[in-house]
């Protein structure tokens, strides 16, 4: 059942301490779910704590962000944090619905109550602030190049080193605008692990897309491909909710900040990414 959202006031829930568990690089944990939290008559977390459920949408083809597993659930460190978001409603794993969501249909996912929020390597920009709100941010990547082992082309992180390199990168994504700035040798795919193909066949010369997203590909293909040293670009990840729901933003970036404090954050980074990449600092939540 998906709720969207509401009027004033908050009354925000203590805290509860999470146990985690799971091994770094797989993706998964089983965080303490907050027993019989209490909110504003009226207010999104107040409507979906009473259902005992909600639409969360993620990428199902993101290696260490969103990946499907074998039983079709997602794992990986955007899904670790709506799991720390959703505990603190007192909805617990099993009763999150998830919903594959891609770059291109995130924003009218979210307008039409398809999914409750949306925490998939969503970057936070002005033109995507005109029609949904952002909690978070709760990571910052950036923009790169994954090309094949070796670098044959010799691509760095500057995009002035293409030259007539074709690069891939998805419809609609922050990425392709970014990427467009730079080149027109573009094509796109609705999925990033849809380039690798093209680049195995020559059609493409490099994927463009976050750096943690490339790692991620790198990661699921040992020894075929390589990201470059480098970015090019800032790219804050937020959690995409309904534009105007105030109250249930304030909420998100309270627990962010909560989680930053008692290492829930840390530990859904360890538990996905942490074989992959280094621990980053927890970003500094934005309160617009």
């Amino acid at each position: 059942m998906k709720f969207r959202s509401a009027v004033s006031g908050l009354a925000l829930s203590a805290v509860a301490a999470l146990v985690l568990s799971g091994c770094a690089g797989g993706g998964g944990s089983e965080p303490e779910v907050e027993d019989s939290p209490e909110f504003a008559e009226g207010t999104t977390m107040a409507a979906l704590s009473e259902a005992g459920s909600i639409t969360v949408g993620t990428k199902f083809d993101q290696p260490l962000f969103g990946l499907a597993g074998p039983d079709g659930t997602p794992e990986g460190f955007d899904v670790e944090i709506a799991k720390i978001i959703t505990g603190e409603l007192g909805i617990a794993p099993e009763n999150i619905e998830w919903t594959e969501t891609v770059s291109q249909n995130r924003e009218p996912f979210i307008q039409d109550g398809q999914v409750d929020i949306v925490v998939a390597t969503y970057t936070i920009n002005d033109e995507r602030k005109e029609v949904v709100d952002f909690a978070g941010p709760y990571y910052v990547a950036g923009q790169s190049f994954l090309v094949p082992a070796g670098n044959p082309n010799g691509i760095t992180s500057d995009p002035s080193s293409l030259g007539d390199a074709t690069v891939c990168t998805v419809t609609g994504s922050t990425s392709e605008d970014n990427i467009r700035e730079h080149t027109d040798n573009i094509i796109t795919v609705d999925k990033y692990s849809d380039c690798i193909e093209p680049i195995r066949s020559g059609q493409a010369d490099a994927l463009t897309t976050d750096n943690v997203i490339l790692a991620g590909l790198v990661d699921q293909n040992d020894g075929e491909f390589e990201v470059v040293d480098g970015t090019f670009t800032e790219e804050p990840y937020g959690i995409g909710l309904s534009l105007g729901d105030d109250e249930f933003r304030t909420f998100i970036n309270d627990t962010l900040e909560a989680a930053y404090e008692d290492g829930r954050w840390e530990e859904a980074w360890t538990s996905t990414v942490g074989d992959n990449l280094a621990l980053p600092e927890p970003p500094a939540v934005d309160r617009y």
